[in-house]
């Protein structure tokens, strides 16, 4: 309850941009203590901040903590995962991008004696405790509430490499683009693709339908698209493949 909470608490402060604690007490049906509380943990994840008697979107509200993101949906995480997993082709090298998605499958891979690039602190830190792998971090600039290296700097550095496979979610999908919400994450994703061979893009049901602001590519783009759910608007790609 908490969750969908806060929740609902972000998308009425993103429609108004900002909001005072009597409105959302209103709004949401509880009481002022209530509401006091789920803006100090929402600004504790940088999600918000708080102003004197309400709230205003973050500037980093699109760039979710990742341990936020790795609890939101984990059951279609898992999922995903699972499909993956029996599609992977053969490799000796593989780009995961900072996703929590990417990072549920690549703990179920079998990574020994491969390549593994990677941007994210936090994917780093578990694929460091599995043996034999040949593990490189990206360097950048790390943003507060983000665990992954970021900028012009680690877009570069991707171009340094040719992978075999790439591994990557997004943050939405409209029609046949896929979107990110940070300029930066569209440059590192776009030199990504550029440099890999074959490319596996994993998006659970919420991601077609959400929403975001940089186009970083098309679902052609990608040789294998991985669901949850059977997305009804494209059923029809011959390269998607979902829970059944």
């Amino acid at each position: 309850m908490t969750n969908e909470r806060h929740n609902q608490i972000l998308s009425i402060i993103k429609s108004n941009r900002n909001v005072t604690v009597k409105e959302l007490t209103s709004l949401l049906f509880v009481s002022e203590a209530t509401v006091r509380r789920d803006l100090s943990e929402m600004q504790r994840l940088g999600l918000i901040e708080r102003t004197h008697g309400g709230a205003v979107v973050s500037d980093n509200a699109e760039e979710i903590s990742h341990f936020v993101r790795v609890i939101k949906n984990a059951k279609e995480k898992e999922q995903i995962a699972s499909i993956a997993l029996a599609h992977l082709p053969t490799f000796h090298s593989v780009f995961i991008d900072g996703s929590s998605t990417a990072l549920a499958l690549a703990e179920r891979m079998n990574l020994e004696h491969k390549t593994v690039v990677t941007y994210n602190l936090q994917t780093a830190l578990r694929l460091s405790k599995k043996p034999n792998v040949n593990l490189m971090i990206l360097g950048g600039a790390v943003r507060y509430n983000n665990a992954s290296a970021t900028g012009a700097w680690t877009a570069k550095l991707v171009n340094e490499f040719c992978f075999d496979l790439l591994i990557s979610s997004c943050s939405a999908i409209r029609g046949d683009e896929v979107l990110e919400n940070s300029a930066d994450q569209k440059e590192i994703k776009q030199n990504a693709l550029q440099k890999s061979r074959f490319k596996i893009l994993l998006a659970d049901h919420t991601k077609f339908e959400g929403s975001a602001i940089y186009r970083s590519s098309t679902l052609s783009d990608y040789d294998l698209i991985i669901s949850d759910r059977n997305p009804q608007a494209h059923r029809e790609l011959s390269n998607l493949i979902w829970q059944e």
